[in-house]
């Protein structure tokens, strides 16, 4: 029967309407499937408990807010074909599909310079092919290559359903209400003036308080310290693993996490060896957290000491300073952990970690916010505003934090 749909009831936005067609064949193919077994904020419900939700979660809610949009923009009168908004839509849905688990953290340790929106892109075309290149245009809009640009903008830039959703979504589950933000109202204020996304004069203050909220969350969420100490012990405890795999000792873990510590994949592998993608897709949170169960008893110190710290919660202590932290401080540190732990120096590098992390609330080099008034005349959000100003607004943050394993 056509019109037929899937109704799924979202804490987040009600109840969220999927239509039969492509929307629903993504929604149930299994590479969407897997980001239910991925949670959206990797290691933040060490700080927040109530911060389960997973990246499929967040992927209805985007494609929610998308549909909302597309309707919004029609009612102002810009034409958007069916297809057009199919593939937005179908966008939105696979934006976060080569996520793996815990976010960035195996980007930067167990695959090298391979990013996630680079995952996303193969697994596209992939799909793409299985379903006989229905998901073109969608391909086309999110690589930015589709004439109507606002419609990638949607799906990537200042004021895209990504953001909308997660910051909605995030502060939800985190219970940081300070974090909400109205995007109902964001997006009935959103227009489009010389194929650039606009927002409406009237919508100016909702755009302050995302700004406001977006910078709250990174800080008090995304970045905060003991999140950053965690994620730095689960960054030790994979490297400390692919170095025991280098060296040809037997570790426990998955046939999918198994090829990634005992091979050495880079950029030029993962697109040259189609072996890299296949066990990529059967990786999720799971394969992270049953091998760190294991590890715990293994007879190597410092892969049991940091597996079980993960496992039990014993969490880097972390401290946050203004300017870069000093190599005495470092080197004092490193002697008492080898110490106290009884491992090599060598073996320290694990225990000690000095991290910088920049951020700052707008870049308007990335895609401006710019405000549109009555009588047609756009101004970006920083000559608009007459609380934010530009200097404020993009100035960067920048904060030096030192994460080491507790000492007695």
């Amino acid at each position: 029967m056509p019109g037929e749909r899937k109704l799924i009831n979202d804490p987040v936005f009600g109840f969220i309407n999927i239509p039969k067609g492509l929307m629903y064949d993504i929604v149930r193919h299994p590479l969407l499937q897997r980001l239910s077994r991925i949670k959206q904020l990797g290691l933040s419900s060490v700080v927040y408990p109530g911060a389960q939700h997973t990246r499929f979660q967040h992927s209805l809610g985007a494609f929610h807010l998308m549909t909302e949009a597309i309707q919004q923009l029609m009612q102002k009168g810009h034409f958007i074909f069916d297809s057009e908004a199919e593939a937005v839509q179908a966008a939105i849905l696979l934006h976060d599909i080569g996520h793996g688990p815990f976010s960035h953290v195996l980007e930067n340790t167990i695959i090298k310079d391979v990013s996630h929106e680079e995952i996303s892109l193969m697994l596209m075309e992939r799909m793409n092919k299985e379903m006989n290149g229905r998901l073109s245009l969608a391909i086309q809009i999110f690589k930015d290559e589709y004439p109507k640009r606002f419609l990638h903008q949607l799906v990537s830039g200042q004021l895209d359903m990504d953001r909308l959703d997660y910051l909605s979504r995030d502060s939800f589950y985190t219970g940081v209400i300070e974090g909400s933000i109205g995007s109902a109202r964001i997006i009935k204020m959103l227009d489009v003036a010389d194929d650039h996304l606009v927002v409406e004069s009237k919508g100016i203050y909702s755009i302050e308080n995302f700004l406001t909220a977006r910078r709250l969350m990174y800080w008090q969420v995304y970045l905060h310290k003991t999140s950053v100490g965690y994620e730095r012990m689960l960054i030790s405890a994979l490297l400390r693993a692919k170095e025991l795999a280098s060296k040809g000792v037997d570790l426990f873990a998955s046939p999918a996490l198994k090829f990634f510590l005992y091979n050495d994949i880079d950029k030029e592998a993962f697109y040259s060896r189609c072996e890299c993608l296949e066990n990529f897709i059967q990786l999720d949170d799971n394969d992270i957290w049953t091998s760190l169960k294991a590890w715990s008893t293994h007879s190597d110190k410092t892969l049991s000491t940091l597996s079980l710290g993960m496992i039990n919660r014993n969490i880097f202590k972390v401290e946050i300073s203004n300017t870069p932290i000093g190599i005495e401080r470092k080197k004092e540190l490193t002697l008492r952990i080898s110490e106290q732990l009884n491992i090599p120096i060598s073996e320290t590098s694990y225990f000690v970690s000095t991290p910088s992390i920049e951020k700052n609330m707008y870049n308007p080099a990335d895609d401006s916010i710019d405000i549109i008034y009555k009588d047609g005349t756009i101004k970006n959000i920083a000559e608009a505003s007459d609380m934010l100003n530009i200097s404020l607004l993009s100035k960067k943050v920048k904060k030096y934090y030192i994460c080491y394993q507790r000492l007695h």
